[in-house]
Parts: structure tokens; C-alpha cells; sequence
């Protein structure tokens, strides 16, 4: 079951000057960067009341996030919604249609599992499913 939106993932061409501004847009400042390999990617996450903007920065020419800017301009890039259970959503989704990026999650950012929905299946809009790393 959907529990809330996790946060807005938005893709940048350098992470720190995107940090000066939604720092001061939001009134807020960081709480976690970190670099995910896996996916060649920098993020750093500012908290907007129970939710989080995640900036999202390429750290090679083969990344997600680096193709995406090939193709599109600085923006928004994804929506991400927390679950109870990473596994039996993304089981369900497949059940009723939905195409699958990633048919079994797999470590994020955040200390999250996640996988992605392709956009074609949803109304043009990446989505991402997460879930909270359980030991």
C-alpha cells in the first residue's frame, strides 16, 4: 500500500549550485548527500515537511540521470512513493499492467529499497516505489 510521497526527484547538471538555490527557496538545508554507484548518480535530499526534494546529479556519462539531460533540460525527473512492502506492490503493479523497470528492488539512496514503474505505464511520469532498508 502507498503510504505518502517520498519525494520529488529533480535532475541537475551540478548539485551544488542547485543546493544554493532550493536551500534558500525552501528555507531548509540538507540533511544527506551521498553518491550511489549502482546508478552513477550524486544526490542530496532537503526535507519539505514529510517529504524531501532529491537532487539528483550524474557522476559519469552512462548514467540515468546523465542520459536524461541529454534529452531533457534541469527539472523535475521523477516522483517517488513510499510503501509498506516493496515486494507485494511491485507484484501487484505487474499483476494489473504496469511495466516494470526493475522487477525486484534494489539499494537507493536514503537507506531505501527501490524500484522504478517506466513511464509508458504511467501516464508519461517516472515513479519510483521505496521502502525503508530493513535489517
Amino acid at each position: 500500500m502507498v503510504k505518502h510521497i517520498e519525494h520529488i526527484g529533480v535532475a541537475v547538471d551540478n548539485i551544488e549550485e542547485a543546493l544554493k538555490t532550493f536551500e534558500v527557496l525552501l528555507s531548509s538545508q540538507s540533511y544527506k548527500k551521498e553518491i550511489v554507484e549502482s546508478e552513477g548518480v550524486k544526490t542530496a535530499f532537503i526535507r519539505v515537511g514529510e517529504s524531501k526534494v532529491e537532487l539528483l546529479e550524474a557522476t559519469n556519462k552512462d548514467s540515468p540521470i546523465a542520459k536524461f539531460l541529454k534529452t531533457n533540460k534541469t527539472g523535475f525527473h521523477h516522483i517517488a512513493f513510499e510503501v509498506d512492502n516493496i515486494d507485494v506492490e511491485l507484484k501487484r503493479l505487474k499483476n494489473k499492467g504496469f511495466k516494470l523497470i526493475h522487477e525486484a528492488p534494489k539499494s537507493g539512496a536514503d537507506n531505501k529499497q527501490i524500484a522504478f514503474l517506466h513511464p509508458k505505464s504511467t501516464q508519461g511520469i517516472l515513479v519510483e516505489l521505496c521502502q525503508e532498508k530493513r535489517e
